[in-house]
């Protein structure tokens, strides 16, 4: 179908993508039209990846939320046809949203999705603050969110959300994962309750059972296994590739070579790229740093020159052993990629392999999951991967494999892509063989009947008005995919018992007959984006104050986060807490709830951490378990370890050193950094709500995780462009506060921040200084400093802007 004759869509389209060299659409592109995507029409498009699912997507929005009578503007939204459809169905005006997994792929789509606003669309991009209701997202055209946020702005009743004309999920296969899964699935079945009307458009990788995604979301079904360019799957043994077609050539392996860096080196001698999927971040540190050998011998001089360029960018993110590994492999051509870099460094390897400077890239399955990173070839080195519930290492599934397989061939660049999984045996040849090149993925199953991902929705969902009664959550309920592939009647309704019961026990939850209701202390959950299991945690923390360590019949008591509000009130007395807290006992505190991820207790963790533990036991909020519980007492001492790692970051502990003593990657700092603000956020938000007094304390130990600093570098730390090293800097200089930063002598402020003019500069003029400039100051000789080098970057150790502000906006 040539894009010219694109039914439904505004007339400036098909001369944009025209322009943009996009003559015809792919057969899956012209399955979806004729199947009525930009007629207003629900769709379910399965097709691998690179086969053009954005483009869909981009036809449903674009038809949805635009005049397709032929105008070139977006209707005003006072407009009172704005709720009307022409002749054909199409939607005019109303917003479109746009869902992704994962912030990274977010900010992608914004990107992508920016070049439309020359036509006057705006575009805009949420993926924090679940406290919000996103008010400033009301005047956007497309809005770009993850399923995460998209809930949190349901919870808080966001008004423009009765206007969708359009929401498309991307990579809705999701919906398989336990963890984020069922925040899609009730999330989608929530938007579609608000807006009958409103088109659904879901994209996925090739599955199972995309119909029965079809039949829940009554969409018509575009299934396809068309690519733009051919996918080459197979197996490497000896000295051979073996391809599905059952062809061979020739792939040697020199002596002491791994057949890895074999693969890598032959790709390049066809001047391709490489993606390398390993199973932990230990091991991508590993093989970039072998691969690196290879691709050195590779690089032409002007490559040698960028590749510097970004490894010094690299080094600037921030001040870790793992960044100088990163920038070293970077400097030669590789890189690795996963979960524990900093943003900064995922993206800087991203955009440098998509620029062919990178050659090889050797990655987690994080880089499997929707961003664009496509290359010449794919090696799935590591099929197998540590599995805790099983014990020991399970095969990867069929659609986890053939997403990363999905990666191999660069539409416009590459002719093919190839995609190799290396045996070491001729039985594990023919295993792979049957295992994955010519197996099918398996269908996606909801995760939702499990009693974690209720106990958050429930509550939301009676806490938002979609459900009043039992029997109308489970109407509700009716709505989602389980209800859809499930023949197990009664389940569902035996596990909403339970955890209606849990709700009710805590306070959350209220009856009065057959009707629900949430408490005020319910709505503030919901609206905080909290585990209820989680606040019941805090709640019992900060009445109960500090603990001692159970024994004898006390050691049977159930947990803490199943202990009622009103009784712990009652204990209390009038809601005062027992202690002031502390900081690492409110750190501690919001590391054993379920919305925190623990550190892992590595082996001769147990001994340290219960010796800190039995010393710092008056500061835990609540009782610390016994050390004969085994599993409660080892759950203790993983959130002691993470709440010891927080209070190092704001005791301001350089960076290298955390990661090094926790055995973490910058990502991982970070992450911790963003979970702790957020919850210690609705810590002080349920302090106020109950009539606590800890909120004071809560709001110190926030800020000084926040800016990673010690409490009297608070005030310093909070002005733009300021951060935790800087703020020392300063205050070691004798200025000691934002006030002391206003009414600084120049000179002092130059000297501390190492002769960096332009950061004095944006410092004093972010801190209201009466003249921030520079110009003819020299540092003073009274502050000792190291001057930064002449580019005016600053060593190696100098912070950057990353680390100068808040970590995230969670």
């Amino acid at each position: 179908m040539d894009v010219a004759d694109l039914p439904g869509v505004p007339s400036w389209l098909p001369e944009h993508l025209q322009s943009a060299g996009i003559e015809a659409l792919y057969p899956p592109q012209a399955e979806a039209v004729e199947a009525g995507v930009t007629r207003g029409e629900n769709l379910v498009a399965s097709i691998p990846t690179a086969s053009g699912k954005t483009l869909i997507a981009q036809l449903a929005m674009l038809s949805a939320i635009t005049d397709a009578t032929g105008t070139s503007e977006v209707r005003p939204r006072d407009d009172p046809e704005n709720s009307a459809a022409d002749g054909d169905g199409t939607a005019l005006g109303g917003t479109a949203l746009y869902i992704v997994p994962l912030r990274a792929l977010a900010s992608e789509k914004q990107a992508e999705f920016e070049q439309f606003e020359q036509y006057g669309l705006d575009v805009g991009v949420s993926t924090g603050n679940y406290e919000s209701d996103g008010g400033w997202l009301a005047d956007k055209d497309i809005v770009v969110a993850t399923s995460e946020k998209v809930d949190s702005l349901v919870r808080n009743d966001a008004p423009w959300l009765d206007d969708l004309a359009c929401v498309v999920s991307d990579e809705v296969h999701l919906v398989d994962d336990a963890e984020r899964g069922p925040t899609l699935e009730v999330t989608l079945a929530k938007l579609r309750r608000i807006n009958p009307d409103m088109q659904t458009v879901a994209l996925s990788a090739t599955i199972g059972n995309a119909d029965v995604l079809a039949e829940w979301l009554d969409a018509e079904l575009v299934d396809s296994d068309w690519r733009p360019i051919s996918l080459k799957k197979g197996v490497h043994f000896g000295q051979a590739l073996h391809l599905e077609d059952g062809s061979q050539s020739e792939l040697p392996v020199h002596n002491s070579e791994k057949q890895t860096a074999a693969i890598v080196r032959d790709t390049l001698d066809d001047d391709g790229s490489t993606l390398v999927f390993v199973n932990s971040r230990r091991n991508a540190e590993a093989a970039a740093g072998r691969l690196a050998s290879v691709t050195r011998e590779a690089l032409t001089p002007e490559e040698r020159e960028q590749l510097a360029d970004v490894a010094a960018e690299i080094r600037d993110v921030s001040d870790t052993e793992t960044s100088d590994d990163l920038a070293d492999a970077v400097a030669d051509g590789a890189a690795f990629h996963h979960a524990g870099l900093a943003s900064g460094h995922r993206e800087l390897v991203e955009e440098a392999f998509r620029d062919r400077l990178l050659k090889v890239v050797s990655a987690t399955p994080t880089l499997a999951a929707g961003v664009n990173t496509p290359s010449r070839r794919v090696v799935v080195r590591d099929w197998r991967r540590y599995d805790g519930t099983a014990g020991g290492m399970q095969p990867l599934s069929v659609l986890e494999v053939h997403q990363m397989m999905g990666r191999a061939g660069r539409p416009g660049l590459d002719p093919y892509g190839e995609a190799i999984i290396p045996a070491a045996s001729h039985d594990e040849l023919d295993e792979l063989f049957d295992r994955y090149v010519w197996a099918d993925p398996e269908p996606v199953q909801s995760k939702l009947a499990a009693e974690p991902a209720l106990r958050t929705h429930l509550l939301a969902t009676v806490a938002s008005g979609f459900a009043r009664s039992r029997d109308g959550l489970l109407e509700f309920l009716e709505r989602t995919l389980y209800a859809t592939q499930t023949d197990e009647s009664g389940r569902l309704a035996r596990v909403v018992d339970e955890v209606l019961g849990y709700l009710q026990r805590n306070d959350f939850l209220e009856r009065d007959g057959e009707e629900l209701s949430a408490t005020s202390l319910g709505h503030t959950v919901s609206r905080l984006y909290l585990d209820p299991m989680s606040a019941a945690e805090i709640i019992d923390g900060l009445r109960s104050g500090g603990g001692s360590a159970a024994s004898g019949d006390d050691a049977s008591e159930e947990p803490a986060g199943f202990t009622t509000a009103s009784e712990l009130a009652d204990e209390a007395g009038d809601g005062e807490a027992v202690n002031d807290p502390t900081a690492m006992g409110l750190y501690h505190l919001v590391a054993r709830t379920p919305d925190m991820y623990e550190l892992y207790l590595r082996s001769g963790d147990e001994e340290e951490y219960s010796q800190i533990a039995f010393e710092r036991e008056a500061e835990f909020l609540g009782r610390m378990p016994s050390e004969f519980e085994d599993d409660r007492f080892a759950d203790w001492l993983a959130a002691l370890k993470t709440a010891r790692l927080l209070e190092d970051w704001a005791s301001e502990v350089d960076e290298d050193e955390i990661t090094d003593r926790y055995g973490v990657g910058p990502g991982d700092i970070r992450g911790k950094v963003e979970s702790a603000q957020w919850l210690l956020g609705a810590a002080e938000s349920l302090a106020s709500e109950l009539g606590l007094d800890a909120a004071p304390a809560i709001r110190r130990a926030r800020t000084r995780v926040e800016h990673g600093v010690r409490e009297e570098l608070v005030d310093l730390a909070g002005v733009r462009g300021v951060g935790r090293k800087r703020a020392r800097r300063l205050f070691d200089a004798g200025i000691e506060s934002r006030a002391d930063l206003r009414d600084a002598e120049k000179s002092v402020v130059l000297a501390a921040l190492r002769g960096r003019a332009k950061t004095a500069e944006n410092v004093l003029e972010n801190a209201g200084h009466r003249d921030p400039s520079m110009d003819g100051v020299e540092p003073s000789e009274d502050v000792s400093y190291e001057r930064s080098d002449g580019d005016g970057r600053g060593s190696d150790d100098e912070e950057t802007t990353d680390d100068q502000t808040s970590l995230g906006d969670f």
